[in-house]
């Protein structure tokens, strides 16, 4: 279907190809140089049951000797401590493999483990999840949380190839599709408002799971995070406008403990993020509203029950705040235009959480 080069921090490139199958996966595999290898495939124990016999089979075709470790809780150490065992006993080396199958968590936490055993694996990434391979553009750097340490742990690493089964969205439920459909609707709101138009247009195709549809979008997608991270690959400057909307969406999953998906959370951020541009009058008020509307027909939220305000933006302070006590907010002065702001204060961010918070008197109106 499509083949994309990434530039990653080295200024060396790695492929991302999509397919509608693994049919392709082991000439992928001679390419990279990933025979008589050992590899270790680490998914969940969902993802394992769909695809890991598969990945497996295809694997060992290449005489590689195949080891796999399924991820019980993303959040604990003790994963990745018994990882590690594993890769020691086992003898891995610098030129051996991990191979990530799974969503965009494990894909996280599996390149943590590639960046930091034996001072480098090889990595290979095969995202199921449509967030998951909607990020794989800008998946060289990781940044993970596990036990209290809000994204304070990660890496700059990148795989040595991205392999995007398209036919893997079959097996998504409905919240886990559109979660990845935020990732997509936040890259074309901060630079193409023709993606941006082009998705509505789609829309009863996007919902349908229509194959050479969602290849498209992604390859779009996958386009958009090129333009940043093509100049700006460690994310310093121009590419931190991908954050779009990250500030409250990553404060906001911590504090409903992963009961809310990463997308619905991202929606709502981007919301969070359309509402302090509009009172800034960046935006104007029909901007604004549809911006966070547009979210609706794709079955992601626009408000949020059972949140308080104070221990949100403390949370925000754990994960986003600089050490000049200022955030990089980024903030939108129209669809397909976004702008890197470093002035959003305290007061301007408590009501936007306002503006998505549903209460009792919402109800009542």
């Amino acid at each position: 279907m499509a083949r994309i080069s990434i530039k990653n921090p080295s200024k060396t490139t790695f492929d991302v190809v999509m397919e509608n199958n693994f049919d392709l996966l082991a000439n992928e595999l001679a390419n990279i140089e990933c025979e008589n290898k050992k590899i270790m495939v680490i998914t969940d124990s969902a993802v394992n049951a769909l695809y890991f016999d598969d990945i497996r089979k295809i694997f060992e075709s290449s005489n590689n000797n195949v080891f796999v470790y399924n991820i019980n809780d993303i959040k604990s150490l003790n994963d990745i401590n018994q990882i590690y065992d594993v890769l020691t006993s086992e003898g891995f080396t610098r030129v051996d493999f991990i191979a990530a199958l799974g969503g965009k968590h494990v894909l996280s936490l599996a390149m943590y483990i590639a960046a930091t055993f034996n001072n480098g694996l090889k990595l290979i990434n095969i995202p199921t999840s449509l967030l998951a391979m909607a990020e794989t553009g800008i998946k060289c750097h990781t940044s993970v949380t596990f036990e209290g340490m809000n994204n304070k742990m990660g890496a700059f690493y990148s795989p040595s190839l991205t392999y995007i089964n398209i036919s893997c969205i079959n097996s998504l439920d409905e919240i886990h599709y559109y979660s990845g459909f935020a990732e997509i609707m936040k890259c074309a709101i901060i630079k193409s408002a023709s993606v941006y138009e082009w998705l509505i247009e789609k829309l009863y195709e996007i919902s349908d799971k229509e194959a050479d549809i969602v290849a498209d979008m992604i390859e779009q997608t996958i386009n958009i995070e090129k333009i940043y991270l093509d100049k700006d690959p460690y994310r310093n400057t121009t590419a931190k406008i991908l954050n779009l909307g990250y500030t409250a969406c990553d404060a906001l999953y911590q504090y409903k403990n992963a009961a809310m998906s990463y997308g619905e959370c991202l929606a709502l951020g981007i919301i969070s993020a359309a509402h302090i541009s509009y009172k800034r009058n960046m935006l104007s008020l029909d901007e604004y509203l549809e911006i966070r509307d547009m979210f609706v027909p794709f079955n992601l939220p626009i408000t949020v029950e059972d949140i308080e305000l104070d221990s949100l933006i403390n949370l925000m302070k754990q994960t986003s705040l600089n050490d000049n006590g200022t955030y990089d907010f980024i903030l939108l002065k129209k669809i397909g235009k976004a702008v890197i702001d470093s002035s959003v204060t305290e007061e301007e961010i408590t009501e936007a959480l306002k503006e998505i918070r549903f209460t009792e008197e919402d109800m009542m109106e």
